[in-house]
């Protein structure tokens, strides 16, 4: 993956053909399915993976999705749920798995990738999830309780996001069997973790979640990722044994030095860094940069992590690009500048530094 480009989850386009048309046009390499939310809200990253997950209900009062973890209901929905989980991931008996499938309304650009990733001849594919902890922290009962301090429902959360994760990596599979697919856990509020909103949760829960996640992601042949929007306790996300850390390199560029030893262990077990350096959520610092800036702010931040102890070849083999994070709240010409930029460093990087 040395030097590539890809893109995170969403983008602002109002028909998903337009939207698939883009990312295929412009990532050559490593494709990814976008969330249009602007096709239908149920296509955000907080609703998006509600399918088959028990316990999750829409409050007509409050217009939002709330979780119910004492019905009876609940209760005879989770018995099936984890039964099903338990022939999925430990058995790799997939008859329940369309259960927890992504489908209409839910997503509009899932189909359509599938069907031209099996044109294609792509060495890796970019799916994603939303993180067990962002999603565990903006779920709530209706006392407003975040799901990610209810154990059970925790587990639920986690155990739901893996089923989510082995559908889509099979669905890559069956499309493109050759193809690898690169897995991203979204998590924005990692960002705010160690603030006073949430000083109650354990940062163990956070490793344990994403762990099991990352884990059968790797177990079922794809790579895990996890992203955040934001400047975080890297060593969490290290801990929690992902292949891929993906990070605002625009804003936060120098929020990994005082984690160098940690990023140095981790590129050399052969982790990667993406560094979502082209900045998605400064409209005015996007219309404004050049890609010549943004190969200077990339081989600064290279050389003062190589000051840190880091090699500076390790450390550029084991990097790839993103934008900082979704292009969903930018114009159309914004959001196709932020993608072709993306794709232009990779393109002058990889030939400044002989990759091939």
């Amino acid at each position: 993956m040395t030097l590539k480009a890809t893109a995170v989850g969403s983008l602002p386009h109002k028909n998903a053909k337009d939207a698939i048309t883009l990312v295929f046009d412009t990532f050559k390499e490593i494709p990814f399915w976008p969330q249009l939310a602007g096709v239908n809200k149920k296509e955000d990253m907080t609703v998006q993976y509600i399918q088959g997950i028990p316990g999750i209900k829409y409050d007509d009062e409050n217009e939002k999705y709330i979780y119910d973890a004492q019905s009876d209901e609940f209760f005879e929905e989770l018995e099936e749920f984890f039964m099903d989980y338990e022939a999925i991931v430990n058995e790799k008996d997939f008859t329940s798995l369309d259960k927890y499938a992504i489908t209409a309304p839910y997503t509009s650009s899932i189909p359509l990738y599938l069907e031209k990733l099996k044109e294609g001849n792509f060495e890796y594919a970019k799916c994603h999830i939303i993180g067990p902890f962002t999603w565990g922290t903006s779920l709530c009962d209706s006392e407003n309780v975040c799901a990610f301090y209810d154990e059970t429902y925790r587990e639920v959360l986690v155990k739901g996001l893996t089923l989510k994760a082995v559908w889509q990596i099979e669905q890559i599979k069956k499309y493109s069997p050759n193809t690898t697919p690169i897995m991203f856990m979204d998590e924005p509020v990692m960002s705010q973790y160690g603030t006073s909103a949430f000083i109650t949760v354990q940062k163990s829960d956070i490793i344990d979640a994403l762990s099991e996640i990352s884990n059968i992601i790797q177990d079922f042949g794809g790579l895990s990722a996890v992203h955040c929007c934001g400047k975080s306790d890297w060593d969490i996300l290290i801990d929690s044994k992902i292949n891929i850390l993906n990070f605002d390199a625009y804003a936060y560029t120098k929020s990994l030095e005082p984690y160098a030893k940690s990023i140095d262990k981790f590129l050399q077990n052969n982790g990667y860094i993406a560094w979502g350096i082209v900045p998605t959520l400064d409209k005015e610092a996007l219309e404004k940069i050049t890609l010549k800036e943004l190969e200077e702010k990339f081989e600064e931040a290279i050389n003062d992590l190589t000051k840190k102890g880091i090699d500076k070849k390790l450390l550029i083999n084991q990097s790839f690009f993103t934008p900082s994070c979704g292009a969903g709240g930018l114009s159309m010409e914004l959001a196709k500048k932020a993608m072709t930029l993306v794709n232009d460093l990779s393109k002058d990087l990889k030939v400044k530094h002989g990759v091939n």
